[in-house]
């Protein structure tokens, strides 16, 4: 039984989750402290914190049971896709970063020139992938630091992806041949997508945060052929939120996002501190045994993981 009729979205009732075997990686090359070989980052473009249990996103309602998470995490100013993501990715805020548009701008300002989380992972022996969306995330492609980058080309309407098609490359990657990743980012844009033709919170907006849980159920899924439930640590978070048809602002509405961390590791329950998007990125890389950069303001969240973080220290 997989993921989507776990949590109930197919009408099935709940069971327990098999394990599969982990997949075997090169342990001697990788750091010793890591409490897991694989972490997903899954960031859902637009998503407000309220609309998981008003819309019943059951999936992620799963998650936040099974896990430990906030619906009050706050990303940056401005609170738009292109900024925040940079943040999430490399934990430092836009005065580090420098990237305050956007837009699809590599022509004019290139990649980012601080270090992203797919460039400290790889330089410390990891495999990585990331599943991009928007055109925009370009600047966030900076050479060799993924092993893997899917993201599309072209204008307003050639240069989205649906979460179908995004979710699909990932499927083909995890079902490929190719070294399994150890740190992989997928975004969802449908309620972004949503938000700015409809308004947060509308009815269209209500169908594209359903498709976003339907996604994440599919990469849980795929995740778990590939790993082995129960053998990867999974994070699902947002970029901002947003009210009436934009976001940007200082409205809580657009800055407040969720937070939620779960699997191998994770401890149910634990109540979460105040987190901002640059602690995304420092978590991931503390997961995975590796120190962070000295100027980053991101931290780690590590919380959750107090019992496995004794375990593997002792």
């Amino acid at each position: 039984m997989n993921f989507r009729e776990w949590t109930g979205i197919a009408g099935f009732a709940a069971t327990a989750v098999v394990a599969l075997p982990a997949v075997a990686t090169a342990d001697d090359d990788l750091p010793s402290r890591r409490l897991t070989d694989h972490v997903v980052i899954i960031s859902i473009d637009g998503l407000r914190p309220d609309a998981i249990d008003k819309f019943r996103m059951r999936t992620l309602q799963r998650l936040m049971r099974e896990g430990s998470y906030t619906l009050n995490a706050q990303t940056i100013l401005p609170s738009k896709t292109l900024p925040s993501h940079t943040s999430m990715l490399t934990g430092v805020d836009a005065d580090v970063h420098g990237i305050t548009w956007n837009s699809d701008e590599t022509d004019a300002h290139g990649h980012v020139d601080v270090p992203t989380v797919f460039g400290i992972a790889k330089s410390a022996g990891y495999e990585t992938a990331a599943f991009f969306s928007k055109t925009k995330f370009h600047h966030l492609e900076t050479p060799e630091t993924l092993d893997y980058v899917k993201s599309p080309h072209g204008g307003f309407f050639t240069g989205r992806y649906t979460w179908r098609r995004t979710v699909g490359y990932v499927e083909d990657y995890l079902e490929s041949d190719a070294k399994a990743p150890n740190l992989m980012f997928v975004h969802i844009g449908e309620p972004d997508y949503a938000g700015h033709l409809y308004g947060w919170m509308s009815m269209v907006y209500h169908q594209a945060v359903l498709e976003a849980d339907r996604a994440v159920a599919e990469i849980i899924d795929e995740a778990n052929d590939r790993f082995g439930g129960g053998n990867y640590t999974l994070i699902v978070t947002a970029d901002h939120g947003g009210h009436g048809r934009d976001h940007g602002s200082s409205d809580p509405r657009d800055t407040t996002i969720p937070w939620i961390v779960w699997g191998q590791g994770v401890q149910a329950g634990v109540q979460l501190p105040a987190i901002r998007t640059m602690d995304t990125a420092a978590t991931a890389l503390w997961i995975l045994g590796v120190t962070t950069p000295t100027d980053w303001i991101g931290r780690a969240v590590t919380g959750p993981f107090s019992g496995a973080l004794m375990a593997t220290t002792e």
